[in-house]
């Protein structure tokens, strides 16, 4: 359950104001004029708080509730600018196109690559195959897994393909979520672009019928049931 204790507005009104800047191509001002044609009179910096406070919280949620994706994942990454400097998206998508897991990193390196595949793996379980491009990182990082199982005695390995036809999966994913964030021309703060990212993300689920078939709000929403 997410907690909304202390706020000084509705919880159906915050709700609709993080969704409606996750989902929709708008900027916090065009919000702030949005919900003040509704009654709601709200200042532009109070809904950024919004969305760094409650997004990456009811992303958590959506992540434990995603219908089962396939083992057979797609990894990739993607250029996000904050504070001026080019930082990096990791994504995973499953051979669906369903989304696996996300990680905004300020680095792309073995470290980073390892760090979000045991995230992903910690809330996808272990995959049976990845398909990923010919980042070094990436290949680095899924050998460290298959040593680490190897270690421990596991007779369960990733087999890893270099497929453009099986790599562009992704690629063409990462569309839904750049088309939301090109029009913000970069975050102010590392925080700040996770906390919105996360929502992005949830969003795209919703988009892709991973938590559901009704109302998109209505899903967002009963995330913090």
């Amino acid at each position: 359950m997410v907690s909304f204790k202390g706020a000084q507005f509705p919880q159906d009104v915050i709700l609709h104001a993080v969704f409606f800047y996750v989902r929709y191509g708008v900027s916090y001002r065009d919000l702030e004029e949005i919900l003040a044609e509704r009654g709601v009179v709200v200042d532009h910096a109070t809904l950024n708080r919004w969305v760094v406070r409650y997004a990456s919280d009811l992303a958590a949620v959506a992540q434990r509730r995603k219908s089962t994706t396939a083992p057979s994942w797609r990894l990739d990454e993607t250029y996000v600018k904050v504070r001026g400097e080019w930082c990096y998206l990791y994504r995973a998508v499953d051979r669906n196109g369903q989304t696996l897991d996300f990680m905004l990193s300020e680095h792309r390196d073995e470290a980073a690559a390892l760090r979000f595949l045991a995230q992903a793996i910690s809330s996808n379980g272990l995959p049976r195959a990845c398909a990923i491009d010919k980042s070094g990182a990436n290949t680095a990082a899924l050998k460290e897994i298959n040593a680490a199982l190897r270690k421990v005695g596991s007779d369960r390995r990733i087999r890893v393909f270099r497929s453009k036809y099986l790599h562009n999966i992704v690629e063409q994913d990462h569309r839904g979520v750049k088309r939301r964030i090109r029009p913000m021309l970069g975050f102010k703060s590392f925080r700040s672009a996770t906390a919105t990212l996360d929502g992005i993300e949830t969003a795209h689920m919703i988009r892709k019928g991973q938590l559901g078939s009704s109302c998109p709000f209505k899903i967002y929403a009963s995330l913090a049931a």
